[in-house]
C-alpha cells in the first residue's frame, strides 16, 4: 500500500520547466543580396525546440496567432475546369450565382426560390473528355457587401427519346479568389487570397426527381433520379436514368429476381451478404418517370467575400527536440529584395509547461 501511494504521488507530480533557454542569434552583417545565403550564428546551450520565422509573406512572427484579411468591396475572380463525354444533348450545363439564397438545400423548389444569375457565357466549357480551363473571370459585379455568394452548376436532362442521350459532365479545380493580393510590405511578393476552392466550397447535389418513394409497386429507380455526385475534388453530373422496357430490371427472368439465386444463400460460395432481392415491377409505359425532363443542381456552401481567414503564419522547425544536437549555425536564402524581420523562438518544454526566448534580427536584402 505504501509503495502504491508513493507511485501515485510521483505520477501526479508536475514536471515543471524551471528555466528559459540560454539562447541567442547573430549574423555577420545586416545586409545581404537576394539569392545570397544568410548564416545565422546560434548560441544554443541545449534548447529543446528552435523555430524560425523568415519574415517573408505568410512566415511572419507577428501573425503567429492568425491572419485575417479584409477584402470587402474588392471583388473576386472565378475559375474551374470542365470536361464532357458520351451522349448528344446540348446546352445541359449552366453556371449560376446568387446572393439571396437562404441556404435551404432541402428541395429544388427551395433552391429555385432564390434569385440566380446565369453566368455561363463568361466561361469556356469543356468540349471533350479532356479538361478545359474556363478562364479566370471577374465576378465582382455579382458581389454584394455583407452577403455571401453561392455558385451553382445547373444540369438539365431533357427527354432522351427525343433529345438524345444525356451527357456526362465533370467539374474540377473550382476556385474563387479575391482581387486583393497579400503583399509583404518588405518583399512586395503577391499572393492570391482564396475565398473558396474545390475542397472547401461544399457543393451539394439537389435533384428534381429524388428517389424518395418506396413501396411494393413503386421502387426507387422508377423516379429516374440523377446519378450526380460530389467529392472534395470533383463534381460529377450524369443524366437521370432513362427507363425503357428492354432494361434488365424489367425482365422477369433476370436472375436477381430469383429467390434461389445463390447470391442470396448464406451457405453458397457465391453468397453476397449485401445482396437484397429486388421486387419485380412491370414496365409501365405511362409512367411520367420513364424519360422525364428534370433538373439537377450542384450548389455551393456560402462563400464569404468580405474576409479571408488565412490562419496562423507557420514557423520552420530547425531543432525538433531535447535529443537533437546543439544547433550552432542555421542558413537561409532570401530570394527577393526587401527588409525582413527574422525571428527565432527557442523553448524548453515539458508536458506541464513551456518557457521560451524570442530573438529578432532585422535584415535588409538588396537586389
Amino acid at each position: 500500500m505504501l509503495l502504491g501511494a508513493l507511485l501515485i504521488a510521483s505520477c501526479s507530480k508536475k514536471i515543471e520547466v524551471t528555466n528559459a533557454p540560454d539562447f541567442n542569434v547573430t549574423t555577420d552583417s545586416a545586409t545581404y543580396k537576394a539569392g545570397q545565403e544568410v548564416t545565422f550564428n546560434i548560441k544554443d546551450n541545449g534548447a529543446n525546440i528552435i523555430s524560425f520565422y523568415s519574415g517573408e509573406t505568410l512566415q511572419e512572427y507577428a501573425f503567429k496567432d492568425g491572419r485575417t484579411i479584409d477584402v470587402k468591396g474588392v471583388g473576386a475572380t472565378m475559375a474551374f475546369t470542365s470536361s464532357v463525354q458520351l451522349g448528344t444533348q446540348v446546352n445541359q450545363l449552366s453556371v449560376m450565382a446568387s446572393t439571396d439564397f437562404n441556404g435551404d438545400y432541402s428541395s429544388l423548389a427551395k433552391i429555385k426560390a432564390a434569385t440566380w444569375t446565369d453566368i455561363t457565357s463568361r466561361f469556356a466549357l469543356g468540349t471533350s473528355a479532356a479538361f478545359l480551363a474556363s478562364g479566370t473571370k471577374d465576378i465582382s459585379d455579382l458581389m454584394v457587401p455583407g452577403k455571401p455568394i453561392y455558385i451553382a452548376y445547373k444540369y438539365v436532362t431533357r427527354p432522351q427519346a427525343t433529345n438524345g442521350l444525356a451527357r456526362d459532365w465533370f467539374i474540377q479545380s473550382f476556385a474563387i479568389n479575391s482581387l486583393a493580393i497579400l503583399a509583404n510590405t518588405a518583399s512586395a511578393t503577391p499572393i492570391a487570397l482564396t475565398l473558396a476552392d474545390q475542397a472547401h466550397a461544399g457543393f451539394r447535389i439537389i435533384d428534381q426527381n429524388a428517389a424518395t418513394i418506396k413501396s411494393a409497386t413503386f421502387i426507387p429507380y422508377d423516379m429516374a433520379p440523377a446519378q450526380a455526385s460530389t467529392t472534395t475534388t470533383r463534381i460529377t453530373l450524369y443524366g437521370n436514368r432513362y427507363l425503357t422496357p428492354i432494361l434488365p430490371i424489367f425482365d422477369s427472368t433476370n436472375s436477381v429476381f430469383d429467390p434461389k439465386n445463390p447470391i442470396y444463400d448464406p451457405y453458397s460460395l457465391a453468397y453476397v451478404p449485401t445482396a437484397v432481392r429486388p421486387i419485380f415491377v412491370l414496365y409501365d409505359p405511362a409512367s411520367p418517370y420513364n424519360d422525364p425532363l428534370s433538373e439537377h443542381w450542384a450548389v455551393s456552401a456560402p462563400i464569404n467575400a468580405d474576409k479571408v481567414d488565412l490562419g496562423p503564419d507557420l514557423a520552420t522547425v530547425v531543432k525538433s527536440g531535447i535529443t537533437s544536437a546543439n544547433l550552432n549555425v542555421f542558413k537561409y536564402t532570401y530570394t527577393t529584395a526587401g527588409t525582413f524581420t527574422a525571428v527565432f523562438v527557442a523553448s524548453n518544454n515539458s508536458i506541464d509547461g513551456i518557457k521560451q526566448v524570442v530573438k529578432t534580427i532585422t535584415l535588409t536584402i538588396t537586389p
